[in-house]
This record gives C-alpha cells, structure tokens and sequence, in this order.
C-alpha cells in the first residue's frame, strides 16, 4: 500500500501529464503482478462494490475522536470529501500495518459476508496501521469513491511506455469483462489474449470537435456526412451466437435492451457493430430524457417496451466473421456494413442515414436545422480514415449545433474537494415559477478561478441557511447555463432536467428579474 500511495500522492501533486506517466511507470517498474494488476482494475473503474456502509465509519470516527457531531460537519462541509475527513480528524497510527494493494483489496472484498461487529473489527485496526495517505486511500477503497485525475489516455500511454506494447493493442486488450484475480498480469498488458472471450469490444474511435473553417477540409466529396445523435454510443457484438452491448462508458448494458439482443442473435453470422441506441416511436427519434427512463433497470417490463420503443443506428461496421476491419478505409467498411444490413435487413437496426449535398454552405444549414429532428449535429467522417483507438485529429470531427441557453439565479452553493476543497465550485440554479424560484440545474464548469473566488465571497457573506456542506445563498448572481437537450421528468421539482448544464458566462449585467420562467423554458421541449 505504501507504493501505491506514494503514486497517489504523486498524481495528485503535479497537473503535467508527462509527470503523471513518469510517476506511474515507476509504480509499474517498483510493484508486484498482482499489484499492477489492481491498479489498472482502479482506474479503469473496476471497483469492488462498497461493503461498509460509509454511516458506520462517520460513527466510529466520533467514536475514537471523541468529536462533537457539530464539529465533524463543520469539518466535513470545509474539506468537502468524506473519506479525507475521517482521515484528518481521526489521531495517528499506534502500529503500523503494511500489506500489499492486492492483500488489501481482498480483505476489502471479503468484508462483504462478515457482520456489522467484524467490519468494525477490521476497519478500526487498519487505521490504526496506516498514515494520512494511506488511510484516505483505504477509505475511498473502502466507501466505493475511488477516482484519480488521471485520463485513460494518459494511463495507456504510461502502460505503452511501460510495455513498449502499441497504445491501440493495449486499449483493446484492458476492455472486457476481466477481472483481477482471474487473468495474469503478464498476458493482460502483452495482449496474448487479444479476445480471451467472446464480449470483448475495441476501443472506440472518437471525433474531435469541429475547429477550422469548412473550406480547410478540402473539397466535399472527400467526407462522409452523418447526423449526430444524442443517444448511447455503443458497439453490439454477436460472436459464436452470444450477443452483448457495450457502451461507450465501458459498460455491459446487454440486458437493458433485450430488444435489440433478441433482433441481433436472429442475424447470421458474426459481426461487430458501432452505432447510437436512441429511443424512437414512429419513426421520430425521442429525447434523451425518454432513452434514459430505459438505463439502469433490472427488469424492463413489457409496457416499458411498449412505451420507449428502442432502435440502433448503425454507422461502422468493425469485425466480420473474426475479421478485424478497422484498418480498411471507411468507405469500404461502409460498404460492406451496407451489404450486411441488407442481406438481412433486421427490425430495428437502421443504417444511418448519409447526407447528401453540394456544397459546404448547404451543410450549414443542414446543420442549422438538425435539431428539429432531435440531432445534435453532424459528423464528418473522412472517407479514407481508419478506424483508429481513440481520438486522431482530422479524420473524424463532430460539428454540434450551438447549445441551448438560460438565464439563471444561483441559489445553492456547496465546496468542492482537492484543490478547490476551500472554495465554492458547486452551484445549483433556479428560475421563475410564478412568484416562486424553482431548482432547474447543477452546474460545476464554465468560471475561470477568479469568478470562483468572487462567487465564494458572495456565499460567505450572503449564506442564508446550512443544510450539511450546502449553503442557500440570496437569489442575486444571475448566469447564463448552456445545455446540450431539454425534456419533461418527474424526477426533478422543475418538472424538466437539462442534458449537460455547465455555465456559459456571469450575467453581472442582469438581476434576479431578468431570468427566464419555467413555462418559456418548457416550450424549447420538442
């Protein structure tokens, strides 16, 4: 543990990538197999599932501090992370207790068939054994919280410096439902088992947003024009008649469309596919609000299917019969995605649709119009280009329309953790009910770290009421919150939930009066 804490807290000094890689080669070079194997299971998000409710651990932190509750949420409010908390507050280790990041994550797995009295056990012991930073890391372990400002870019490319294994080889080889204790370290990071099962997915090829004039890109009969969807990016793979869906996020979300599954396993053949899941009835694409309703149930009952109807639209075509595809141009894998789909023209899988037009300005307003058909924009596909791991700029650009816009009231402000943990970085904003304000969105990007500062001020000098770490504050700061979507939810007091809210700019010229009401807002709905 003493290793991989040194690693953490290296990360977590430095914001340079090139010290973040250097930082974890060493690690890689210094630790056990079994070792590294957990850690890249970490920060690839394979976490143990949380087997200590995090409630207990506050309750013996107080036990052994002897702290007043007050005081804990005080403290608690001021750092604004609960396991550097307890870390702080709780008094130096008598002993020390030094076992490996493996040994640790087994004990913490085996936690889950102990009783309340043996989790206590073991909790009270081992931080007793640990020094501030390792106690944080065991208690983010341990409350299921683990995260580290380190992208899966920057972790391949320290596992390719590692390695000497090409970026692209490895991204493959950590995708799939490996687990640690199941695979040997040696294999996983040297792809000897490329497709050790049936599920593994290839690491998706992302586009970059559109940065130059149309005119740079050269002439149009050159790119490939696609709409943009707001949906879930995923690739569904029928390999030796088993069908499973990943999403773009890692995830395997096989289950939650069984629609889809049952379509995709009448299809002959092997195959793998990259397209956007959406919900669509009547041939209208729906809201993302409508797909969402969908995401994250263990059953999904017949009425459910009924009323959010799902459908893929399919767009690469990566592996054919074992054959991996993704070094032939698009063109031809288009081509050949083309053949497939209608040898077989299945229900519910749709070739998505190629736009066709003359000239860059008629893009444009194709472009300008794409929302009426709940498209976020386009994509523009070089038709020579690979199907590359990653994002490879120039190839493959994402050209959305300008997002929606509000003008807002902060009402609610909450510190953030890390380095920001002294200041207010979290916001929640309202706007016109009536005579009322009602809570639309959160937001927690868009300032630059002066306007944070100055809006911490604000909510230190106008706090009207506590609620643990959040503060209400006057309804005075107006902002204007860019969104991507808008649809209609229950879950939400508005009545409405915004599809990524982040701050577009301080309105310092506009008061409270000047936001918008919840009722206009309801009509950009489509």
């Amino acid at each position: 543990m003493k290793q991989f804490a040194e690693l953490i807290n290296a990360l977590e000094s430095t914001n340079k990538t090139n010290a973040k890689i250097d930082a974890i080669v060493d690690y890689l070079e210094r630790a056990s197999d079994d070792d590294k194997l957990w850690f890249i299971a970490l920060f690839t998000g394979k976490k143990p599932k949380r087997n200590v409710n995090t409630n207990y651990m506050k309750e013996w932190a107080l036990e052994i501090t002897q702290l007043p509750f007050w005081l804990f949420q005080e403290s608690y409010s001021s750092v604004g992370d609960l396991g550097e908390t307890l870390s702080l507050i709780l008094p130096p280790p008598n002993e020390t207790v030094e076992k490996s990041l493996s040994e640790w994550m087994q004990e913490i797995i085996n936690l889950k068939n102990k009783s309340d009295a043996e989790k206590k056990e073991f909790v009270l012991n081992s931080w007793n054994g640990l020094d501030y930073i390792e106690r944080l890391i065991f208690n983010k372990l341990l409350g299921g919280s683990f995260r580290i400002g380190v992208s899966s870019k920057t972790l391949i490319n320290a596992l390719t410096k590692f390695s000497g294994q090409e970026a692209s080889t490895l991204m493959h080889s950590l995708m799939g439902k490996w687990k640690p204790n199941e695979v040997n370290f040696k294999e996983l990071i040297s792809a000897e088992n490329i497709n050790p099962d049936n599920s593994k997915p290839y690491p998706f090829c992302l586009a970059y947003p559109l940065e130059k004039d149309l005119e740079e890109l050269g002439t149009p009969d050159e790119w490939l024009i696609e709409y943009k969807w707001d949906g879930i990016r995923g690739q569904i793979i029928k390999r030796n008649d088993e069908v499973f869906i990943w999403s773009r996020g890692e995830e395997l979300v096989t289950e939650q469309f069984p629609e889809i599954v049952e379509v995709i396993q009448s299809m002959k053949g092997n195959f793998v596919l990259d397209g956007e899941i959406l919900a669509v009835k009547d041939d209208k694409v729906l809201n993302f609000n409508e797909l969402q309703k969908r995401l994250n149930r263990k059953t999904i009952t017949k009425k459910m299917l009924a009323e959010i109807p799902i459908e893929v639209f399919v767009y690469d075509l990566l592996e054919l019969e074992g054959t991996d595809l993704r070094e032939k141009p698009i063109s031809a894998r288009r081509a050949m995605l083309e053949e497939l789909l209608l040898n077989e023209n299945p229900e519910k899988i749709k070739l998505s649709q190629v736009i066709e037009f003359e000239n860059w300005e008629d893009l444009n307003q194709i472009r300008e119009n794409s929302r009426e058909i709940n498209s976020e924009g386009l994509m523009l596909k070089q038709k020579d280009s690979h199907y590359h791991s990653g994002r490879k700029k120039g190839d493959w650009w994402k050209w959305k329309i300008n997002p929606m816009t509000i003008d807002a009231v902060l009402i609610y402000a909450q510190k953030g953790s890390g380095r920001r943990s002294a200041y207010y970085t979290d916001y929640s904003f309202a706007v016109k009910s009536g005579d009322k304000l009602v809570t639309i969105a959160k937001a927690y990007s868009g300032l630059t770290d002066k306007e944070i500062m100055e809006v911490s001020k604000f909510v230190n000098k106008n706090a009207i009421e506590k609620f643990g770490p959040v503060r209400t504050v006057k309804p005075e700061l107006v902002f204007e919150i860019a969104f991507e979507g808008i649809g209609f939810s229950n879950r939400h007091k508005s009545g409405v939930a915004l599809r990524f809210p982040r701050i577009l700019r301080w309105r310092k010229d506009k008061t409270v009066d000047d936001i918008d009401d919840i009722e206009e807002i309801k009509n950009l709905i489509q």
